[in-house]
Order: structure tokens, then C-alpha cells, then sequence
């Protein structure tokens, strides 16, 4: 049912509980999995070396997640291919699921900034209104 699955982390354990459950229906589907991590930029960058060091910055941030996530990914033995990027959260996932043509999106529903997530609301709400293929949100 399942081609391509892009599970998107943002290093909470909501989104690692999440990861699980990708793993599982990659596993049974056969399926390919992705995982993408965003780390925000709060600005827009004036220049192309603002976006080279938030870049850094991000795999970086990341590095811990992306070593959590090949660790689970291979003990179910489930290849995992990695995107870590800087730019908006939102946008990010919804464009790398469309350049992979996801057939499904897996995200917690719970990140770290609830102030973040109180003000503006959830990324996992604003991508399961925008997102082009179902989404499935993991408490």
C-alpha cells in the first residue's frame, strides 16, 4: 500500500515514538523510508553563507537524532535515508514529501516549544491542512 514514507523528527520523544510506528508499517509495507529534520530559521537569510552556516548548525543539532534514528532503523532492519536541513519547518516537510512523492507522513503531535505551538499553532496541523498525501499524527 505503502511506496515511499517520510517521517518527519524533531528530536522529541513524541516524534521518536512516531519514528517507531514508521519503522513498523516501512517494515510490513516494504516500503522506503526518509526522515527529514528542520531546524528553523527565525530570519530570512541576506545572504548564501547564512544559509551554509545554519545548515551546519542544523546537522549539528541533529546529529544525536539522526544516530538515535540509524540505531532503531537498523535493530528492525529498515534502511533509513536522512535529510537534515535549515530553513521552515512546515514548508520543508511538505516540499520533501512531494519531491519523494510520499505516500504517507508520519510526524508527532507533540514538539518542544509549546509556547511555540500555542502561539502559532502545531507544525503537525498546519501539515496535515497543506499536505498532499495522508498524514498520520502520533501522540
Amino acid at each position: 500500500m505503502f511506496k515511499t514514507i517520510l517521517h518527519a523528527n524533531d528530536g522529541s520523544e513524541h516524534a521518536f515514538h512516531a519514528l517507531e510506528l514508521a519503522l513498523g508499517i516501512a517494515k510490513e509495507n516494504g516500503a522506503e523510508l526518509h526522515m527529514i529534520c528542520v531546524k528553523e530559521i527565525d530570519y530570512i537569510p541576506e545572504f548564501v553563507e547564512e544559509v551554509r552556516e545554519e545548515t551546519g548548525t542544523a546537522a549539528r543539532r541533529f546529529h544525536t537524532v539522526v544516530q538515535r534514528s540509524r540505531a532503531m532503523a537498523e535493530e528492525k532492519r529498515v534502511p533509513l535515508k536522512t535529510h537534515v536541513v535549515a530553513g521552515h519547518a512546515v514548508r520543508d516537510i511538505l516540499t520533501v514529501a512531494s519531491d519523494l512523492q510520499a505516500d504517507l507522513l508520519v510526524m508527532g503531535g507533540t514538539g518542544h516549544s509549546q509556547f511555540y505551538e500555542r502561539m502559532l499553532g502545531t507544525t503537525a496541523a498546519r501539515v496535515v491542512h497543506l499536505a498532499k498525501c495522508p498524514v498520520l499524527v502520533v501522540k
